[in-house]
């Protein structure tokens, strides 16, 4: 190739990438968007083989039971399990909790007190002996996420 076609062949793709390269971002902060008050925690869980319906079971009785107390008192806004039908298979079941704001994650003596009240120090024991003699045994955490929705804002 002649040094004229090296030239031309070098200011095509300069001006290939150019056009490729998107512009600089113009989005600003709480005026084309904005973060979501809610805070959602989602934790990826990897059920072993056989076990899914045995750890619903004690989800029933431990994570449902703590969260719907904590639902009543207001402190969460919403819970829910989901199963992952088709994936990378390297978790097969995933549990969320909404929170309305970030200062419900926040530790506070009040709300434990209260929720203690309303579940049970009983329960508490038997949900943390179930974690060790059971869920340890039969499924793995592999992950847990804070997210908050980033809301964009209509012009």
């Amino acid at each position: 190739m002649t040094r004229l076609g090296k030239a031309v062949a070098c200011s095509l793709a300069a001006a290939t990438l150019a056009i490729a390269t998107p512009a600089a971002a113009q989005m600003e902060l709480y005026e084309d968007y904005a973060p979501s008050d809610e805070v959602v925690e989602m934790t990826l869980v990897k059920v072993d083989s056989g076990q899914f319906e045995t750890y619903l079971e004690g989800l029933r009785s431990t994570w449902v039971a703590a969260n719907q107390v904590q639902k009543d008192l207001g402190y969460i806004r919403d819970f829910g399990i989901y199963g992952v039908p088709y994936g990378e298979d390297e978790f097969n079941l995933v549990l969320v909790v909404i929170f309305t704001n970030t200062e419900m994650i926040a530790p506070s003596k009040e709300r434990y007190m209260a929720f203690l009240d309303a579940y049970g120090k009983a329960n508490i024991e038997q949900g943390n002996t179930t974690v060790l003699e059971l869920y340890n045994k039969i499924r793995k955490i592999q992950g847990t996420y804070m997210l908050r929705e980033v809301n964009l804002i209509d012009k």
